[in-house]
């Protein structure tokens, strides 16, 4: 494996950082990116549990604001909801994209990645190609094998940013995804607890 590195030259270096920092990005992102510590299924339900039975204060909803990026949305509706429904619903989407934002960090790193390596390692190519037809100019085409080495020791770069652009592409598609479907999910929770607040809906405490 490191003779094939090496002869790849020096355009591998970048692309094995590449593939570093996908796998360091992939790595972060899958821990931090769980639903259940984003936004919790039980909380919603909970937190209409404390209203009917009077028991939002100011510490609650601190602790809810602390506790998970959804939580911090339901604070931020339930701090404004006494301003009215059209307050509580900007107060919430203010928090809410700032949230959206921090799921999102790194996502466009790799998606860079994903779309470079292939191209680092088209040009590691061609500048393997360019030496064989140098080396054809000095030696001649008499060498067939030592002309086949050079073209194989070139199409390693090509090789290699394929590999690592493929898994980061289909990491990105996967982490964007799970962020798709935690973004829906909290927006749905978001609409309940403005309805409830004002009388629109009941929230039961199976639901959510």
């Amino acid at each position: 494996m490191l003779e094939i590195i090496q002869s790849g030259g020096w355009m591998m270096v970048p692309i094995l950082i590449a593939s570093v920092l996908a796998l360091a990005i992939i790595g972060e992102r899958l821990v931090t990116l769980r639903a259940s510590r984003i936004a919790p299924q039980d909380l919603l339900p909970r937190v209409w549990g404390w209203i009917r039975n009077k028991q939002l204060d100011s510490n609650r909803i601190r602790s809810l604001s602390e506790g998970s990026p959804l939580g911090r949305i339901l604070a931020a509706g339930l701090i404004n909801a006494r301003h009215g429904r059209q307050i509580m619903k900007e107060s919430i989407q203010e928090v809410a994209s700032h949230e959206i934002h921090e799921m999102e960090r790194y996502l466009n790193a790799l998606g860079t990645i994903a779309a470079v390596t292939p191209l680092m390692g088209l040009l590691g190519t061609v500048f393997g190609m360019i030496q064989v037809f140098a080396d054809i100019m000095a030696e001649g085409t008499g060498q067939a094998g030592l002309l086949a080495g050079g073209i194989s020791q070139a199409l390693v770069t090509t090789a290699a940013g394929l590999l690592v652009a493929i898994p980061a592409l289909i990491c990105h598609r996967i982490l964007q995804r799970r962020i798709d479907e935690i973004v829906v999910f909290m927006e749905q929770e978001s609409i309940k607890l403005v309805d409830a607040m004002h009388g629109e809906r009941e929230i039961s405490v199976s639901e959510g």
